[in-house]
């Protein structure tokens, strides 16, 4: 009964926002998508990167070690799902790319904070950094035959992982009221990230529902599965290990969507996948958090 209560306690503000985001749209009421989000991702995110980074008391060493339990994760789940459809005759182009890269920004940071408060918002953003740096080079060209290298120097996300990186290793700190001004500025982030993710499902049209519904599932337990053995191999602390099991685990982000709309793939089917896979998410990620918890 706790374990359940914490479990609710941990999810429900979560999928509560979102349901706002998600209402605010249904009942006809305006929100600019294109310019909340750059919001956050331009601004809110990288200062919480940067603030959560420069103020960790993870050993660094530490740190390496998840972000290469990650990059096997990313890899091991991409030889999987690339057999998988291949077997059953899935375009590679449309599904390979959403079956390896979850929406470990809106969902996995704030899931990773609720659940094991500021050491495991820490780690997640490390891990969305290890995640976007992919999305836009291995993601990318899987999706249109290309990667965009020059788009990841560009993201201010990547740069504040860098320069938060630097000041770990250095022990560098920023003057207090400038501390103060970041930190602000980066609790922006997790609420702005959470509306948005629910605007963005309510205005998505779900295509192939039968399709998005059996590779969710199957996407949501071999991505589990994948993450919670090399969290085993790395020999990674308790709470690497559930941030780890929770990021790799996330429903299919927004953004396969753009990219699949954007580079020719069959974008209503990365649709349904998004809303699907988020749906079952609701259910399937508070039974992960019972396992990791």
């Amino acid at each position: 009964m706790n374990l359940a209560l914490t479990v609710l306690e941990i999810v429900a503000p979560v999928f509560l926002l979102a349901g706002i985001g998600f209402l605010w749209v249904r009942a006809g009421f305006e929100y600019r998508i294109e310019f909340v989000t750059r919001l956050a991702m331009t601004l809110a995110v990288p200062c919480l990167i940067f603030t959560a980074l420069m103020k960790t008391e993870v050993d660094l060493a530490a740190l390496a070690n998840l972000t290469l339990a990650a990059i096997a994760s990313y890899a091991a789940v991409g030889i999987v799902g690339a057999v998988l459809l291949l077997l059953l005759r899935l375009n590679q182009q449309t599904f390979l790319a959403p079956f390896i890269f979850g929406n470990t920004g809106n969902l996995g940071i704030p899931l990773a904070l609720f659940a094991f408060g500021q050491p495991g918002l820490e780690r997640a953003v490390v891990l969305l950094a290890v995640s976007a740096v992919l999305s836009f080079t291995l993601g990318i060209w899987l999706v249109a035959g290309r990667g965009s290298f020059l788009k990841i120097l560009k993201e201010p996300m990547i740069g504040a992982t860098f320069l938060g990186a630097l000041f770990l290793w250095q022990g560098w700190e920023t003057p207090r009221f400038l501390t103060n001004t970041l930190d602000l500025i980066g609790q922006m982030a997790i609420p702005l990230m959470l509306l948005t993710l629910g605007v963005a499902v309510a205005r998505l049209t779900p295509a192939r529902i039968t399709t998005a519904i059996w590779l969710s599932l199957v996407k949501l337990v071999i991505c589990a599965v994948i993450a919670w053995g090399m969290a085993r191999a790395f020999g990674l602390d308790d709470i690497s290990f559930g941030v780890l099991v929770l990021q790799i685990s996330t429903p299919v982000a927004v953004t396969a969507y753009l990219i699949a709309e954007k580079y020719g793939a069959d974008s209503d089917s990365v649709a349904g996948f998004v809303v699907v896979s988020t749906l079952i998410s609701v259910a399937g990620l508070p039974l992960l958090l019972a396992l990791v918890l």
